[in-house]
């Protein structure tokens, strides 16, 4: 789920305690950004869908979080989905990610 390589180099560069503040960062912030995908789809806005889906893939990949990331870029490239099966998936994912992450900066 979490490249280790890039969690390490991450962690190498900025330090523990700051990346243990990114998770948290990003564990408060991810859930306004999926709201932002539910909203945007619901109303037909495909730039403000793009830039949420592209702010979430940009975050999982500076993780290593490469599955969350990849299906952000997904929905970054691909549009709007006629459904919200991608966006709750990613949700999901999103929930998978950040246990993992809160695992890996406390253990």
């Amino acid at each position: 789920m979490i490249d280790l390589t890039t969690f390490e180099q991450l962690q190498a560069n900025v330090g523990t305690a700051f990346v243990v503040e990114l998770v948290d960062t990003f564990g408060e912030e991810a859930p306004a950004l999926l709201a932002e995908l539910r909203s945007a789809q619901a109303a037909g806005d495909g730039e403000r869908f793009r830039r949420a889906a592209h702010a979430l893939k940009s975050n999982g990949n500076a993780f290593g979080a490469l599955h969350f990331a990849a299906q952000a870029r997904t929905l970054e490239l691909g549009g709007m989905p006629p459904d919200t099966v991608p966006v709750e998936a990613l949700a999901q994912e999103f929930e998978r990610t950040l246990a993992a992450l809160r695992e890996h900066v406390r253990g």
